[in-house]
């Protein structure tokens, strides 16, 4: 990094404002301050932090020529916004970044006027972007909306929704693509940054729009031949024509670490009166810091590090993660079946299906920030006999809840999915929690949905679903580290709708779905300790219900509590409206139910987002022993 003067800028900026009041020759150095503080924030509480550090100079440049929070500046999925919050009143909180009570690895409407939309999923930028341009532009008001999205969120469908339809925004709308894989443009050099400035100017765009308007009196062959030659004309020097057919006027490419580039082109942006404006910026992930630069992620998440040596404080040693064990246990299906294959959405290492893919190459499909394509191009595989197992964490198939009912449980395809990070995730927070699959997917006819209790179990449902070819299948699995229970030599095949009976006892039931098990033993342990004979049920399934099973522990047992780690809507309501079917909540049973909070959970960690739940030993004691002191009236009665 360049050599800082010994009076740091970066002190007196605590507002874009104050940005603002600098010369353009100071805006180096204050990039390499912000670079060096993002890094150094990061290093205290582990985040994201390649993508902020290739966005620096793009951050500094955008908040010193445009008029924010007036101009409402979106950061597509939210990766690369810890240099913007540092920039926007919030560096003294920077060292709380996804620490309980602090700030959000995100943007955040509630947390700051700078943050005008939360994002943390993809491809949402551009039409939040327009929809704050053409309001102001209805209002009468001047402000812009701003979009910078990655060339990755460029692959999702909806981006290109957006742009179709930006023409109403006119010059209010301006996207920025921020590029860091080179996927798009050549090698940025000198003749090209030459071009964007030029294309970008007013000379340039006034005597445009004078050909433009001369050209519209032509008869129409000529008029149509001049346009196009125009657009063919820059799309052969500088890229863009799709952009063009879409309606944006392309400028690009764009060094986005050389501040002499990015500051007159954003200017000429800022300043014409031509339509929307996308402009093509190249970046470098991790730009600044060489442990990131040579990562082959580039740091793109990163634990606690060392700064001087960026090596990361390591995770504690202990049982393989759900996510090695869903993969492994997939290979060693792939093995045995080759019309098994495998579909991930951008996201090959979270899902571990990069080593699925190193096995077998040619059975493997990452079809980027594209889940409701991902799960439609699953269905269509399945109803050509092939068997795919789209792998898609939980936040993210809602994405594509209506390709899952429309495409998958309709025709009863037999598409298996994979659902990773389901429950709480501790501190990516709200927007990427796992909540809402037991939900969605239970309420579907022909769906059915799993969730393993333990690594082993995980083991047993991916052989499962391999072999179930009736119908969608699912099974969901936490973030993190299994229990350490050992792996099974040879996974069974579960009899679909069936659970099992862990611990056998007589007064009290606890119905568990899914990793709250082990709680679920304790609970049952303390409560023993009370005299209360606990059984505790692994119902393995959501959808069917073991409705035999269930039947039993409810008539055979005083109070029965049901604990999953999902939304209202779940489990505990199936097995409600099971049990009124049934005409068992009229004898009198004392049925509680057990699952996730109607909030949105803040980030914090999985431990302690569990106990605010009620989701622990103590939490299902509690609600074990509330229920066996009041009747179904309200009444007290003796425990």
């Amino acid at each position: 990094m360049t050599q800082l003067s010994q009076t740091p800028l970066l002190d007196t900026v605590n507002l874009p404002s104050d940005l603002r009041q600098l010369r353009p020759d100071q805006l180096r150095q204050l990039a390499d301050e912000l670079r060096a503080e993002t890094i150094a924030a990061v290093s205290v509480t582990g985040g994201h932090l390649g993508a902020g550090l290739g966005v620096v100079e793009l951050t500094t440049a955008i908040h010193y020529v445009f008029n924010t929070p007036e101009d409402r500046l979106i950061w597509d999925v939210g990766h690369q916004c810890y240099p913007h919050k540092i920039l926007t009143g919030r560096r003294d909180r920077i060292r709380t970044l996804r620490q309980a009570g602090g700030l959000s690895g995100f943007t955040k409407r509630s947390e700051s006027e700078y943050d005008p939309f939360g994002a943390a999923h993809s491809s949402t930028s551009i039409s939040a972007a327009l929809g704050f341009a053409i309001a102001n532009k209805l209002a009468g008001k001047p402000g812009r909306g701003i979009a910078v999205i990655g060339d990755g969120a460029m692959s999702a469908g909806m981006a290109y929704e957006a742009m179709n339809n930006a023409g109403e925004a006119g010059n209010r709308l301006i996207v920025i693509l921020n590029d860091n894989d080179m996927s798009i443009a050549p090698p940025v050099g000198g003749f090209s940054a030459y071009l964007a400035r030029l294309v970008s100017s007013r000379p340039f765009l006034s005597v445009r729009e004078m050909a433009r308007r001369l050209v519209r009196h032509l008869p129409k062959p000529l008029h149509d031949a001049a346009r196009k030659t125009d657009e063919f004309a820059r799309g052969m020097a500088m890229g863009g024509t799709l952009f063009e057919e879409l309606g944006f006027y392309y400028v690009g490419p764009v060094d986005g670490h050389n501040l002499d580039q990015l500051i007159p082109v954003l200017e000429n942006v800022r300043d014409a009166s031509e339509g929307p404006c996308l402009i093509h910026v190249v970046t470098q992930k991790g730009k600044g810091y060489a442990p990131a630069e040579a990562a082959e992620d580039k740091y793109h998440g990163v634990q606690k590090f060392d700064v001087v040596t960026g090596e990361q404080a390591k995770s504690p040693s202990g049982p393989p993660s759900y996510t090695n064990v869903f993969a492994k246990a997939l290979m060693a299906e792939a093995a045995r079946d080759d019309k098994i294959v495998a579909i991930t959405a951008a996201m090959p290492s979270g899902t571990g299906l990069d080593k699925f893919a190193a096995a077998y190459p040619d059975r493997c499909f990452d079809v980027g920030i594209a889940e409701q394509h991902a799960v439609t191009f699953a269905a269509g595989m399945a109803a050509q006999g092939y068997r795919p197992f789209c792998a898609i964490y939980s936040t993210f198939l809602q994405r594509a809840y209506d390709q899952v009912v429309h495409d998958v449980a309709i025709q009863n395809l037999p598409v298996r999915f994979g659902i990773d990070r389901a429950g709480l995730v501790g501190a990516d927070g709200s927007t990427h929690a796992g909540s809402f699959d037991i939900t969605y997917l239970a309420s579907l006819p022909n769906m059915v949905v799993m969730a393993a209790s333990d690594e082993a179990e995980l083991v047993h449902m991916v052989h499962t679903c391999a072999l179930y070819d009736a119908g969608p299948i699912a099974v969901r699995y936490p973030r993190g580290n299994g229990t350490g229970v050992a792996l099974p030599d040879a996974p069974l095949q579960l009899e679909i709708g069936k659970g099992r009976i862990i611990r056998q006892g007589k007064k009290v039931a606890i119905l568990s779905l899914g990793t709250r098990l082990e709680e679920a033993l304790k609970a049952a342990d303390a409560l023993e300790a009370r005299g209360l004979s606990t059984t505790v049920a692994d119902l393995r399934f959501a959808k069917p219900l073991d409705v035999d099973l269930i039947r039993r522990l409810l008539t055979s047992h005083e109070v029965a509590v049901t604990v999953e780690e999902g939304s209202i809507g779940g489990l505990g309501a199936h097995v409600l409206t099971m049990a009124s079917d049934e005409g068992l909540i009229d004898a009198g049973l004392k049925l509680r139910t057990l699952r996730l909070p109607d909030v949105f959970q803040d980030h914090e960690s999985p431990h302690k987002q569990y106990e605010d739940a009620g989701l622990n030993a103590n939490g299902i004691i509690d609600a074990v022993l509330k229920a066996l002191r009041v009747n179904s009236t309200g009444s007290a009665t003796s425990a």
